[in-house]
């Protein structure tokens, strides 16, 4: 289980203890250079690891694409997304200067061809003797086009000195058949141990806390459980909509973008039995049982919206989804999405998982927040609010807890309060490393523990896909919820039908702990 820490002003890096060696060549190759994830994260991410000398000292980019591009054009392409100072120029050039690009098909063998030779020819200049030579293949592609170029990888590009490694970006299908039979094919050019599929939200910083939160923390194991939780409910809200990717964002929609991959990993991390080691295997064997004990969801335990324009709002606050141009007319696709899941075992039995979703709404946050029950026997007529343990997920990322106290001072009422963590001021010298960076570093190691294994992924679509097939097939009429809004209403109603209770008293205040 690799896990880094890097400070603001110095890194601290060993490649004895991350088991990568100072002499062997790697080389990360970008399939889909020329497209925007690789302009926007994939080498803003390659930069920093590059920067922060995370990477290990032999490494080196190719980029790989069917268009007529030079280095200095990818340069140009990423550099508005790169994050660098004046002083740091040089380091950025050193960067590029490790860098190199190949023009070639990805449907024809001699394109790939191409791309060995020049990974031979890096191999050859820098590696000598016994040292060997690692290739990392990262897939920055639509899925349309997976098998021919998987194929022509392992036939023509994987290296005989080193280790072979793929990274593949969602989406992992659209539902269990399409989602099975690419992972049939993968399963057949590649063995389990070579495939990443990479879900960003397993590198956050505060889903990685959530195994030390529970596990290394006596005091929330025994309440960690049916008899003490009332509910957990975990969000993704985004206070912009669409903005001109409705096109792209139709054809998925919001539960198959957000909710069947970043939320469902989420759950499994909160809901889990402690693994037996840390190790990668065991680590997901816990997560697999957590999907094996949730039924298919339907239609019953689910709400869905569509976001409209708000008539007084400014800007893009006064369009709704359908007033994007790129969105197809009288498209019912939800923007807004809540479901509520059991997990029916020992520990959750009775316990409602409340996953929401939804684009246009009052803010941005991504949280899981743990509702404990009522306090039995209250004695302060209703005025005790029920505890919650919230997890900051983004932005401002955070841990506390909602507390009841005495109002200070001469008053003995209760009053709603927190015991609170917030990263940014108690680890203020501290860099937290983007989601992107963690991951691309685990491959190095080749750690899996923080992506998504075969089995995992068919659980997950297992339990969607029902869902998914009615709404593509009955076009249920998605219930409107202005811009800016907290989401349709009827949430809240879920929520409460369900055991949830939402107060609204609750306002937050940001620390100061200056002394």
């Amino acid at each position: 289980w690799a896990c880094v820490t890097v400070p603001c002003k110095s890194v601290t890096f060993s490649m004895a203890t991350a088991g990568l060696s100072s002499t062997d060549t790697y080389i990360c190759v970008v399939l889909g250079a020329s497209g925007d994830l690789a302009k926007k994260k994939i080498y803003p991410t390659l930069w920093q690891l590059y920067r922060h000398d995370l990477a290990p000292k032999k490494t080196f980019f190719v980029g790989y694409a069917r268009s007529d591009l030079t280095v200095s054009a990818l340069r140009s392409k990423a550099q508005p997304y790169l994050k660098y100072s004046e002083d740091e120029k040089t380091q950025l050039d050193k960067f590029f200067e490790a860098c190199s690009y190949v023009k070639g098909s990805y449907t024809e063998r001699k394109g790939f061809e191409g791309l060995n030779a020049a990974m031979e020819e890096i191999e050859k200049k820098h590696t000598s003797g016994g040292e060997q030579a690692h290739r990392l293949f990262y897939l920055a592609l639509p899925p349309s086009i997976f098998q021919p170029v998987t194929e022509n990888i392992r036939a023509t590009c994987f290296g005989k000195k080193g280790w072979n490694r793929v990274i593949v970006e969602k989406p992992f299908g659209k539902d269990s058949d399409s989602s099975a039979e690419l992972s049939k094919h993968l399963s057949k050019v590649f063995v389990e141990d070579e495939i990443y599929r990479i879900d960003h939200y397993l590198g956050k910083e505060m889903v990685q806390n959530l195994l030390v939160l529970r596990f290394a923390n006596n005091i929330f194991g025994p309440i960690w459980n049916r008899n003490y939780i009332a509910a957990v409910v975990i969000s993704f809200k985004e206070p912009f909509g669409t903005q001109g990717r409705g096109g792209y964002f139709d054809e998925f929609g919001i539960i198959r973008d957000v909710m069947q991959n970043h939320l469902l990993q989420i759950l499994c991390l909160t809901g889990m039995e402690k693994p037996s080691t840390k190790s990668a295997e065991d680590l997901r064997d816990e997560k697999v049982k957590v999907l094996k004990s949730i039924d298919p969801l339907t239609m019953d335990n689910v709400l869905l919206g569509q976001y409209v324009g708000d008539p007084e709002g400014e800007g893009d606050a006064k369009l709704g989804y359908l007033d994007d141009p790129t969105v197809p007319k009288g498209s019912v696709t939800p923007t807004f999405a809540a479901a509520v899941t059991f997990l029916k075992n020992e520990r959750w039995d009775g316990v409602p998982f409340i996953m929401r979703a939804g684009k246009a709404l009052n803010e941005r946050k991504t949280e899981i927040r743990i509702q404990f029950r009522d306090v039995p026997g209250d004695i302060f007529e209703g005025q005790a609010k029920r505890n919650e343990l919230v997890i900051r997920v983004q932005p401002n990322e955070s841990i506390y807890v909602k507390m009841m106290m005495k109002q200070p001072g001469m008053s003995f009422a209760p009053i709603e309060s927190e015991l609170d963590l917030t990263y940014h001021s108690r680890y203020k010298d501290t860099r937290l490393p983007d989601a992107y960076e963690r991951l691309l570093l685990d491959v190095f190691y080749g750690s899996q523990s923080h992506f998504v294994r075969t089995d995992e992924l068919a659980e997950a679509w297992r339990i969607f896909t029902p869902l998914l097939h009615t709404i593509d097939r009955e076009k249920p009429a998605p219930l409107k919820y202005k811009y800016g809004s907290r989401g349709p209403p009827e949430f809240d109603q879920l929520c409460d039908k369900f055991g949830y209770k939402y107060s609204g008293t609750y306002v937050w205040s940001k620390p100061d702990h200056k002394l």
